[in-house]
C-alpha cells in the first residue's frame, strides 16, 4: 500500500519537471504592458499605425501585424521583429517605445518574450 502512493507521488512530481515557467496570460499580463506602453500610438490615427499599419488595440490586430507582414512568430520570440525591437535589437532608430517615451522594463521584455515562447496564444 505504501508504494501505490509514492509512485502517485513520484508521477506528478516528474510531471512537473520542466515547467519552471509560469504560463503567460495575454489578457491578464501582456495586454496591460502594452496599452501602457504601445497602444497610444499603435491604434487607428497613431503615429506609428501611421507608419506601419500596426495595431494593437487587440489580439487580432497584434496577430495580424504591419502591413510588411507578421510581427509575432508564436512559439519564436528570437525571430519575432515585435520582439526585436523592444529588446533594442534593431537599429536604434525604430525600437520601441519609439521617441521619448521610456523602454520597457526588463520583467515587462521577458513577460512578453515568454509569452511569444509560449505560442503567443489569446489566453
Amino acid at each position: 500500500m505504501f508504494f501505490i502512493p509514492l509512485a502517485i507521488f513520484a508521477v506528478l512530481l516528474l510531471s512537473n519537471c520542466g515547467r519552471s515557467e509560469p504560463e503567460v496570460s495575454y489578457a491578464a499580463d501582456v495586454q496591460p504592458i502594452l496599452q501602457q506602453a504601445c497602444v497610444e500610438c499603435h491604434v487607428d490615427g497613431g503615429s506609428g499605425y501611421a507608419a506601419s499599419g500596426f495595431g494593437m488595440a487587440s489580439y487580432e490586430e497584434l496577430m495580424n501585424g504591419t502591413r510588411y507582414g507578421p510581427v509575432i512568430l508564436p512559439g519564436d520570440s528570437l525571430s519575432s521583429v515585435m520582439m526585436m525591437l523592444i529588446e533594442g535589437r534593431a537599429d536604434p532608430s525604430i525600437n520601441m517605445p519609439h521617441g521619448d517615451r521610456p523602454p520597457l522594463k526588463q520583467a515587462e521584455i521577458d513577460t512578453i518574450k515568454l509569452w511569444v515562447d509560449q505560442g503567443a496564444r489569446n489566453n
